[in-house]
């Protein structure tokens, strides 16, 4: 039995994080299974929160999304120390991770299969009720997307399960087909994931754009044909060039910031496919007019992993879906503020974990 206390980081409210030593340990009902955490990814979400971005604490034009106090984080994994008694198809010291959206199996969303568009939205890491992997033990409620991990799976590849969904659906959005030219602008963690996908779905030109050189690097080894660096030169006259002045067939946006979104509208071919993943802390000012009336492009969203979990568990597994140096950094619960801040990225990092 695991103990009644347990270390958590908690927010109480905006600008209001804790580190309590003995916080209530998740109490199992029927449907639910309870886990001790292995380690918690920070995500840029997380971080956003922490820093107060109006999309989670609200302000003059939206509500507040999160439920305070809650316990963050979403990209985590753990064994099994519980399980309630209509639980199936699961035994106690599993390995196991959930998506990261708790469907309410009952909006039109879930009920048609689209659950990662579920009307609540009820995300792990957000909500009092929903508490996410920010602690030594989590619960798994009932709906709750459950997948099992194997054993051989490294923690840090492990930890990148969720990101690397997320990095799947995206790519799958924008229908990469294999005469595509493609360019992703971002490679982070999940700008990562998505060269490594990408890869395998072979375009016939990957380019990646980048501001660290570093980052370039890796995205080489994980499978680009060609890394540009927007702060030292063109690149959008460079793709233009090379696609003898149409432009690429499909932009992913991944750096959440608004000259990667102006710099892919301007690069990117008539009737192309532009995919917009990131979540931005500033608003994109653009001439909509290149969307409609220059070039009819398909300009989609990507959120979440719907459906994708099982594939990354199997292509990391077998070494399909490239890992190696992409989690950098674990740091104890004790120094999560030290985590928070490598998690930013200020020290070269690109995912950084917390452990118990």
């Amino acid at each position: 039995m695991y103990p009644k206390t347990m270390k958590a980081l908690v927010a109480y409210g905006l600008g209001d994080y804790r580190l309590e030593a003995a916080y209530p340990t998740p109490e199992c009902g029927p449907d639910d299974i309870i886990i001790k955490t292995e380690a918690c990814g920070i995500c840029a979400g997380d971080l956003k929160c922490s820093h107060g971005a109006a999309m989670f604490w609200g302000d003059e034009m939206q509500p507040s999304w999160v439920k305070p106090p809650f316990i963050p984080g979403h990209e985590f994994l753990g064994t099994i120390v519980e399980l309630g008694k209509n639980v199936a198809g699961f035994s106690l010291g599993e390995r196991i991770i959930a998506d990261q959206i708790l469907p309410c199996g009952e909006c039109r969303f879930c009920t048609s299969g689209r659950y990662w568009m579920c009307q609540p939205h009820n995300i792990f890491g957000f909500q009092s009720e929903n508490n996410g992997g920010m602690a030594e033990y989590v619960r798994y409620p009932k709906h709750s997307v459950v997948h099992k991990v194997p054993a051989k799976i490294s923690l840090e590849a492990a930890l990148l399960i969720e990101p690397y969904g997320c990095s799947k659906h995206c790519v799958d959005r924008g229908n990469v087909q294999c005469d595509d030219v493609v360019v992703l602008s971002g490679a982070g963690t999940l700008g990562l994931g998505m060269v490594t996908y990408l890869r395998m779905k072979n375009p016939a030109k990957l380019i990646v754009l980048d501001m660290i050189d570093s980052r370039l690097e890796k995205a080489k080894e994980f499978g680009a044909d060609l890394v540009m660096n927007p702060g030292k030169e063109d690149v959008v006259a460079k793709v233009m060039e090379l696609t003898d002045g149409y432009g690429c067939d499909v932009y992913i946006e991944a750096t959440g910031h608004p000259s990667s979104v102006i710099q892919g509208m301007n690069m990117i071919r008539k009737l192309g496919r532009f995919v917009e993943f990131s979540v931005f802390s500033q608003p994109t000012t653009l001439d909509w007019s290149i969307i409609g009336d220059r070039k009819e492009l398909d300009v989609l969203g990507s959120h979440l992993s719907p459906y994708c979990y099982p594939f990354v568990i199997e292509n990391i597994a077998n070494g399909k879906l490239k890992t190696d140096g992409v989690t950098s950094s674990f740091f104890p619960i004790e120094q999560w503020e030290k985590a928070f801040e490598y998690a930013s990225g200020k020290h070269g990092d690109l995912k950084v974990a917390i452990t118990f």
